[in-house]
């Protein structure tokens, strides 16, 4: 858990910092760009948390694959590589928009279907997120999960809202086979 504390003190303290300079939007960007980059990239997640590569190898990659970000966030990479903690950049950088949006006081909603939304849907889970957080101000993150067969799951915050068939269908079975 120790590690989540600290993703958040560093994103707070870039938040702040990125508020001062007036770079919130490009320390944004920057972050959104981390988080999907690690994402995408099993090879640099591993590479980041290897303890065979040397620390100044991981700041020099990381400014090349971010070499166009902000002073800002080349300023977080150097800190976090300084005090051996680079492992944590995408929780940071996760943080940092989470952060970012409550201070705007936006919900942000990841919206997770088999398929790409469609506006039907979108209407649906908007309307599910008003119900359970009271905010209209809402952003929706659409994951694509083919696993999940139908319908969608919903998390907002620490909530989560299952409405895929997937789910529907583990839950049948279940109630079979307790009834047999």
């Amino acid at each position: 858990m120790g590690s989540t504390r600290a993703a958040i003190r560093y994103a707070k303290a870039v938040l702040n910092l990125s508020k001062d300079t007036g770079s919130t939007d490009a320390v944004l960007n920057d972050m959104k760009s981390i988080v999907a980059t690690l994402g995408e990239s099993k090879d640099l997640r591993l590479a980041l948390q290897s303890p065979v590569i040397k620390a100044e190898d991981k700041r020099a990659v990381l400014k090349e694959v971010f070499k166009t970000a902000s002073k800002e966030t080349i300023g977080l990479i150097d800190i976090i590589v300084d005090n051996k903690r680079v492992d944590i950049l995408g929780n940071v950088a996760t943080s940092f928009v989470s952060l970012y949006n409550e201070s705007q006081g936006v919900q942000l909603a990841l919206v997770t279907t088999a398929v790409p939304l469609t506006s039907e849907i979108e209407a649906k889970v908007l309307a599910k997120v008003t119900e359970l957080t009271g905010s209209t101000n809402v952003k929706l993150e659409n994951i694509i999960d083919e696993s999940i067969i139908g319908g969608f799951i919903l998390r907002v915050g620490d909530t989560q809202y299952n409405a895929s068939i997937a789910s529907q269908l583990g839950k049948l079975k279940r109630e079979f086979s307790n009834s047999l």
